[in-house]
């Protein structure tokens, strides 16, 4: 596995500094959002100036672009708000190939209109299902399109909100270009006891077991026993185990850092270097 880190963690005047800032870490990817070029995350246009200088300034400092941040309410309550996102989805779409990028992240969203990473009662709902489902759907034909793969993370706050949820989904689906993002912190649940950090062990095993095979990218964020998301090292996940799960499960790309401030970025690389190092 190679560290990475989101790109957004070091604000900058331009993305040449923003790749400085990850590469002086000694990090080697990035999960790339075009707010660190001065967009939206899913803006209307993409000029192709900015997305082939994004291309060229990774290049130049051997930082690959791990994957493209895509992410919307894909299960909002309003049609308009879901056709809005997938409308700028397909224009992020047909920009990977300038911007070096291979894969586009997904958030498949909340049943909250004003929070896509807050509960929500309905989200278990089979509307909220069927309407993720949907949304999906029309983006994998983007996928298919410009010859991408998306991800879907497990999220607790989410309509997909545990491994078993993603298994279905991905089955369901039945695509080669969905995979999954594989989040060690996001597998686990405050108020759920089979899925509270006391039992890490259990929860990572039976995620990986679930989704081994289809994960395209993991990420490394902490969280402490109430639900808090923090930097590496700062809660309660079991680094050795998480990293040596993905690792069985015969995972070799990009490890991710994220929900960390640049001053924290210097402690968690480390940390996490030498427990890779001892695998």
């Amino acid at each position: 596995m190679r560290l990475g880190i989101f790109a957004t963690t070091f604000p900058r005047d331009n993305v040449g500094e923003v790749f400085d800032a990850i590469g002086s870490y000694g990090l080697r990817s990035t999960q790339f959002d075009l707010k660190a070029a001065g967009l939206a995350t899913l803006p209307d246009v993409i000029p192709d100036a900015v997305a082939t200088a994004i291309r060229e300034a990774a290049t130049a400092r051997d930082l690959p672009i791990a994957a493209v941040e895509g992410t919307f309410n894909m299960a909002h309550p309003d049609p308009a708000h879901r056709a809005d996102g997938l409308r700028r989805l397909e224009v992020l779409a047909e920009s990977c190939s300038s911007l070096g990028a291979s894969m586009i992240t997904l958030c498949t969203g909340t049943r909250d209109p004003d929070n896509m990473w807050r509960r929500h009662p309905d989200n278990t709902s089979p509307e909220a299902w069927r309407d993720m489902r949907a949304a999906v759907e029309i983006a994998l034909q983007s996928a298919e399109t410009y010859d991408l793969v998306l991800g879907v993370e497990p999220e607790i706050s989410n309509v997909m909100s545990s491994a078993a949820a993603a298994r279905r989904l991905l089955d369901e689906l039945d695509s080669p270009r969905l995979k999954v993002i594989f989040d060690g912190a996001n597998l686990f649940d405050a108020g759920d006891p089979e899925r509270r950090l006391d039992r890490a062990a259990d929860v990572l095993a039976r995620a990986a077991d679930l989704l081994g095979p289809d994960i395209a990218l993991a990420h490394a964020k902490d969280v402490t026993a109430d639900g808090t998301f923090v930097a590496a090292g700062q809660g309660g996940v079991p680094w050795d185990r998480y990293l040596r799960v993905l690792t069985d499960a015969g995972y070799t790309g990009a490890l991710v850092l994220h929900s960390l401030a640049e001053q924290q970025v210097a402690e968690s690389t480390a940390l996490l270097q030498d427990i890779l190092a001892a695998l």
